[in-house]
């Protein structure tokens, strides 16, 4: 029994982690950082440096600029599109350090999980800030960016402290990111349509036909 559970604590750190930098890559490293550097939790080796005070500046630092720009209607997608590159292996490499000193094989399959988890998590994230990016009022992009800062330090927290409970939202939100994936690509398409159709004026429609001024008299028929 004692077995399965830190088989279970690996699998949801390792993979929390990976879920967690998909959001909000900033946070997740902060988290971990303070966690282990006041004594809160015992990180493994290969995360350690995590807890070391420039990492923890850093991450902080740049958490700050996230929590800004994350809240611009226009911004927070431009800042998605450039952490592509950094959150998806930032995951793969959080993931491969939370299972500690393992099999070769086995870092490269929990890193090859852990970047498709990072990956589908900024997916979500991402497309649905593009869909949300279309209404007009700016509420809406606060009110996803504080949630998705709460959830992840809630399913952290949970990660650490309840890892079974985790890896079973964890499944759900896979399932749910299986399902609403599709969805937010078919609506990240129309947004792009109609934002091409108002910018090339193809969605104006036909042009009205010309107008037709009759004269004002006609000549006289003649007359047989």
């Amino acid at each position: 029994m004692e077995q399965l559970d830190q088989i279970a604590s690996i699998i949801a750190l390792s993979m929390g982690v990976a879920w967690a930098s998909g959001i909000n890559l900033y946070a997740a490293i902060l988290m971990l950082g303070l966690l282990g550097s006041t004594g809160n939790m015992v990180l493994p080796p290969d995360l350690q440096i995590l807890m070391n005070p420039l990492v923890i500046f850093a991450a902080g630092a740049m958490y700050l600029v996230e929590f800004v720009a994350d809240k611009v209607p226009g911004v927070d997608t431009s800042w998605d599109t450039l952490h592509t590159f950094i959150r998806i292996p930032a995951g793969a490499a959080l993931a491969v350090g939370a299972v500690g000193e393992v099999d070769p094989a086995v870092s490269l399959a929990v890193a090859i999980v852990g970047g498709s988890l990072a990956a589908g998590a900024h997916a979500t994230k991402a497309g649905s800030r593009v869909l949300i990016n279309a209404s007009p009022e700016p509420f809406s992009n606060w009110m996803a960016s504080l949630t998705e800062d709460v959830v992840v330090i809630a399913g952290l927290w949970t990660a650490l402290h309840y890892p079974l409970l985790f890896i079973l939202f964890l499944l759900l939100f896979i399932l749910l990111m299986v399902w609403l994936l599709p969805k937010i690509w078919w609506g990240i398409k129309l947004v792009f349509t109609a934002l091409i159709s108002f910018f090339t004026g193809r969605g104006k429609g036909p042009p009205p036909p010309p107008e037709i001024k009759l004269p004002e008299s006609f000549p006289e028929l003649p007359k047989e």
